[in-house]
């Protein structure tokens, strides 16, 4: 079946005005045209997008569904025009990468500006979204490359181990775990937490660790930024985990003690993800190379139920 981008866009116009005379003059068609259009649309489908009321027409259950597939579509056309246009200006591609919010703090901008300055014909955005977040972007095209700790939710994706980093508890300097060189986590669980916001990878895993101990997280305040919560550690709101090269980086601007954490899981390891296909992009293909090298086939990797 083909589509008609005149049709799609009437659909669009009817569905925001609840009228076909209106849509039909925001798309500059005669009424009659414009019911044509409608009417032959509909006799295709099988379906009936519109009900017809006396003061005007509503969406159907499956005109509500076509109208979020034209927006969707009209945001994918968007971004081509832009992508291509940006040819014009002397830019040969454009990278849209998703990461979360240890990554970006950890280890990512450095090598986003030596790929940069290798690459300068490539235009790269970065987003700031959790793991769960943006596994979903890429594996549904709206990102081209995701870099994320795991678990892996997403069945869609493809995956390389990137980098590695440990966890580390601040506290601030005067504190009844201040002398310690390392601590366990079942020793943090009488303290307050200040946390990240929810869905973020590392305050969903500080959860189910708690969980797991058969205990509460006292998480008094949660907020976005390893900064921010920096300044509230350093105020005395609570303690906090957090990657080991952040705290060390901001231990340098605020009255900080950083603790070893003495379990496993505050090892972690950073994957690059990509969409599920036979064959990569160039541009997405020369920067996971970059940031992977040497560049293989992933390994296989076990899936969690989102």
């Amino acid at each position: 079946m083909r589509f008609d981008l005149v049709t799609l866009n009437l659909v669009l116009a009817i569905a925001e005005t609840a009228s076909i005379t209106r849509g039909a003059e925001r798309e500059h068609l005669a009424l009659a045209a414009a019911s044509k259009r409608l009417s032959d649309l509909e006799s295709r489908l099988g379906v009936q997008l519109f009900e017809r009321r006396a003061r005007g027409v509503e969406l159907t259950a499956a005109g509500h569904a076509l109208v979020r597939h034209i927006r969707s579509l009209h945001a994918s056309l968007h971004a081509m025009e832009d992508e291509v246009a940006e040819y014009s200006r002397g830019i040969r591609g454009h990278l849209r990468v998703v990461a979360n919010a240890s990554a970006i703090a950890e280890c990512l901008p450095p090598d986003l500006a030596a790929f940069s300055r290798a690459h300068p014909d490539i235009r790269i955005t970065l987003e700031d979204q959790t793991s769960a977040e943006l596994q979903r972007s890429v594996a549904e095209g709206r990102a081209d490359v995701g870099i994320f700790v795991p678990p892996l939710l997403e069945s869609r994706l493809q995956t390389w181990h990137y980098r590695e980093g440990t966890l580390v508890l601040i506290t601030p300097a005067e504190h009844a775990l201040a002398g310690r060189t390392q601590v366990r986590f079942d020793e943090l669980l009488d303290f307050d937490f200040v946390g990240q916001h929810t869905g973020a990878a590392l305050q969903q895993m500080i959860l189910a660790q708690a969980t797991e101990q058969g205990r509460a997280l006292r998480t008094r305040m949660q907020v976005r930024g390893f900064d921010a919560i920096a300044q509230l550690v350093e105020a005395g709101l609570g303690i906090a985990l957090m990657p080991s090269a952040v705290a060390e980086r901001l231990a340098r601007l605020f009255r900080l003690n950083r603790i070893a954490l003495d379990e496993p899981w505050a090892q972690r390891e950073y994957l690059v993800g990509v969409r599920e296909q036979d064959v990569l992009p160039a541009v997405v293909r020369r920067f996971v190379e970059f940031l992977c090298p040497p560049f293989c086939p992933p390994p296989t990797v076990n899936v969690s139920p989102p």
